[in-house]
């Protein structure tokens, strides 16, 4: 193995970190919210009476992710919410969640509602699995 002269000074490759890492923050003394990860599936009629599709009821047939976030005496204005294809963090003044996600979801196209009579924030993110296309044709 060579390196090269351009490269002499680079400690790592950055394919060698893994996603998120950068928000990993262990002197963050901040505490770690309450969450709940749920999974959503879209059916029909022709599912539940049918059973046409190839559809059953494990997270392997479901086409969302849900992550449920309690924020106590929160603000929707104070939080932060960064989302990658597999990494979810959350910050607020006092809480901070760096959630490394179970599926690659689609980082573009998630919608996030905060429910303040709950102090919950939903953030609902569409997942990105591979053959997807020959499941949910």
């Amino acid at each position: 193995y060579q390196v090269k002269s351009e490269d002499r000074k680079t400690i790592w490759n950055p394919e060698e970190a893994p996603e998120g890492s950068e928000f990993d923050d262990t002197w963050d003394a901040r505490e770690q919210p309450e969450y709940q990860i749920l999974f959503k599936q879209c059916v029909g009629t022709e599912d539940v009476f049918f059973g046409m599709s190839r559809k059953d009821p494990s997270t392997a047939c479901c086409e969302d992710m849900v992550i449920k976030i309690k924020l106590p005496e929160t603000k929707y204005s104070d939080i932060t919410l960064d989302i990658q294809d597999k990494v979810l963090d959350l910050r607020t003044p006092k809480k901070k969640l760096l959630l490394h996600l179970p599926y690659q979801v689609d980082s573009k196209n998630g919608k996030a509602r905060f429910l303040p009579e709950e102090e919950t924030l939903e953030v609902t993110l569409r997942l990105s699995r591979m053959f997807d296309f020959i499941n949910f044709i």
